[in-house]
């Protein structure tokens, strides 16, 4: 991508939920959750700069259409800190992470695009009140402004720095991806119709034990709540998820909401190894350190 002068660049880093436990719903509808979120080398490229000649801000994410949360960070942004920033802001994402993935790309995006204005405003607002935004904007936002492996509780607010050993995984994404809003519903059916596993209770503690152990032991223990209605929904998933643990992978789980699988493998050349014996197209790509 062209970097013009005095634009700012960013990185916004894909992440993989390598545990992700969810509790019902709260009263205003969002799940509670506690989850290991791994901070990924795969990540989007987002410039922003500023644009004299437009009648406001604009987002440009080639090949992605409809609403983008860029932009509204852009407003929630505005609102915050009126005059803070140039009029005009145009914003150009080089996607590299794979659309409706469970990647967390949108949200990536969503914080790459609140730092950079940060950086542009005449008077910062900091990563406090950064995060304080990114939460009306999703659940996997706030994680993101500052990207980094972390333990994530609440409905995404509360964002806890982890350092997890160096893996690398495969990605198995899926042409179509499934609706986030969607999965989330079709879990709290199956709990209702007694088809999935109730969580009353979300116990951080374990999960910060399994993100110190070994890569064996965290690889035997990826869990995410989410699958059993990413699969309701989507059921050849589970088709890849035994591909990917027949190739030798530590394990072997949908991220998120999906639909993409991930697998997890002790070091890059045994996951190079891996994605180019599946039968469907998969990247590699290796957990952020630092």
């Amino acid at each position: 991508m062209n970097r013009p002068p005095g634009a700012v660049v960013e990185r916004a880093p894909a992440k993989a939920n390598l545990v992700l436990h969810v509790a019902p719903p709260r009263a205003d509808g969002l799940h509670p959750l506690c989850s290991i979120f791994a901070s990924l080398e795969l990540a989007d490229e987002v410039v922003v700069e500023v644009d004299a000649d437009a009648a406001g801000d604009a987002v440009l994410c080639p090949g992605v259409g409809g609403d983008n949360l860029a932009l509204r960070a852009l407003d929630a942004y505005r609102e915050a800190a009126p005059g803070a920033l140039p009029d005009a802001l145009r914003v150009t994402i080089d996607k590299r992470i794979p659309v409706a993935a469970g990647l967390g790309g949108g949200s990536a995006d969503a914080a790459a695009t609140l730092r950079a204005a940060d950086r542009l405003a005449v008077h910062g607002l900091g990563t406090r009140r950064l995060r304080a935004l990114a939460g009306p904007l999703g659940s996997d936002v706030p994680s993101q402004v500052e990207p980094r492996s972390a333990l994530v509780q609440g409905a995404g607010e509360l964002v806890e720095a982890l350092a997890l050993p160096a893996l690398a995984l495969v990605l198995v994404p899926r042409t179509t991806g499934l609706s986030t809003p969607a999965v989330y519903a079709e879990l709290d059916r199956l709990r209702t119709a007694g088809q999935a596993p109730q969580r009353a209770v979300l116990d951080p503690r374990p999960l910060r034990e399994l993100a110190a152990s070994s890569p064996a032991l965290l690889g035997a223990s990826l869990e995410n709540d989410l699958e059993v209605a990413a699969l309701s929904l989507a059921p050849e998933l589970a088709g890849t998820l035994e591909a990917l643990r027949g190739t030798g992978a530590l394990g072997a789980r949908i991220t998120g909401s999906g639909p993409t699988a991930i697998g997890l493998f002790p070091d890059r050349e045994s996951a190079t190894v891996a994605a180019q014996g599946m039968a469907v197209p998969a990247l590699v790509t290796e957990i952020r350190q630092g």
